[in-house]
């Protein structure tokens, strides 16, 4: 017997999640020194995080002994910045471990839930880890739900749960609260992904809703305002009376000492991550504005911290291609609803303006 016989079979026939190649793999196929990459493919934070953050990883006092299973000193500080109850509050290596876990407590193989793309490729793949159907409702062609294709989908197909980011990857545009009510009444759970929330116009969160709400469950991450993606830290806000089931499933030490004390020091520093974010969004604008001006593409507006472009006249691979050879990342779409799309992260304005200098040429050529 060959153990490869023996692996689950949904398992063999999935396909891989595709992951952003990091710098040391891009230097080395590139030709290019790191320091020399404007890497804008990942929407990551140009600026990480705040100077504490090094130097709380640098005076670790314990990584020989096991972190609190219970992250309880950061979900003090979490329900402190967030004002919910630190009991409604639950803490991940990343807000991808979340979906992972919220997958493992709700779906029994061949259970269904529901994703509405385009939009984050996690949850699908998320979804055929557990055995169960990622059915798909296609956004409208401005990216906004079909709510009537959504509500006919729920009534036939009776998916467990409706997984949304808000602001959507890969266009930035926000949930409107009168769609989440919609949404909200239907018979699921419903997860809002809030990932790029802090670069979008003040009281776009959902967040504080949870507590008052039995099917509604938001995640939030380190990853992007605070500049810790390399560190994995994400944290959700869930009903109460999914926490003790949560508990029950969550890997005991899954938040490791660094990733805590991380982001233990960047809410300590709120102001500037804040400062930060204000230079980010307002870099967005700007890149926004300039992309408008370059012939080959069409600009989405967008509420986090890229910009979705449609690539016209040219293919949108030999695109990418051409700004990858100047050492220039950004991510390319070529799927149904994203056809010739490329995506584009906020970065330092440095950064925008080589960006911008590169489009402009291969554009004029």
């Amino acid at each position: 017997m060959k153990a490869v016989d023996l692996i689950r079979r949904h398992v063999r026939g999935m396909d891989p999640y595709q992951p952003i190649e990091p710098f040391e793999v891009l230097s080395e196929r590139l030709g290019l020194d790191p320091a020399a990459i404007i890497k804008l493919d990942a929407n990551e934070n140009p600026y990480g995080p705040p100077p504490a953050v090094r130097q709380a990883l640098g005076a670790l006092r314990y990584p020989h002994i096991y972190p609190d299973p219970e992250s309880r000193a950061l979900r003090r500080a979490l329900a402190g910045h967030s004002g919910l109850p630190m009991e409604n509050l639950l803490v991940g290596a990343g807000a991808d471990e979340l979906i992972d876990l919220i997958m493992r407590l709700f779906l029994e193989p061949g259970e269904a839930v529901l994703i509405c793309p385009p939009t984050f490729g996690m949850y699908a793949f998320d979804a055929a880890l557990q055995g169960a159907r990622a059915l798909a409702v296609p956004r409208r062609a401005d990216f906004s739900l079909d709510l009537e294709a959504i509500e006919e989908t729920v009534r036939r197909e009776r998916p467990k749960l409706l997984l949304l980011p808000s602001p959507n990857n890969p266009d930035g545009g926000l949930v409107p609260p009168e769609t989440l009510e919609r949404l909200l009444a239907l018979p699921l759970v419903v997860v809002l992904d809030e990932a790029y929330v802090e670069f979008a116009p003040p009281g776009s969160s959902r967040l504080s809703s949870v507590p008052r709400r039995e099917n509604l469950i938001v995640l939030r991450t380190f990853s992007k305002w605070a500049g810790l993606a390399g560190l994995r830290v994400g944290y959700g806000a869930f009903p109460a009376s999914l926490m003790p089931h949560l508990w029950k499933i969550k890997q005991p030490y899954n938040l490791n000492a660094a990733a805590n004390a991380a982001a233990l020091a960047a809410l300590q520093h709120v102001d500037e991550l804040e400062a930060i974010g204000a230079r980010i969004i307002a870099e967005r604008e700007r890149l926004f504005g300039e992309l408008q001006a370059i012939p080959c593409l069409d600009p989405y507006p967008s509420q986090a911290n890229f910009v979705l472009c449609r690539v016209r006249g040219l293919q949108a691979g030999e695109l990418k291609a051409s700004l990858e050879r100047e050492g220039i990342l950004v991510r390319h779409f070529d799927k149904p609803g994203l056809r010739d799309h490329i995506r584009i992260t906020v970065g330092r304005p440095e950064q925008t303006q080589a960006l911008l200098a590169a489009l402009r040429r291969r554009a004029n050529s």
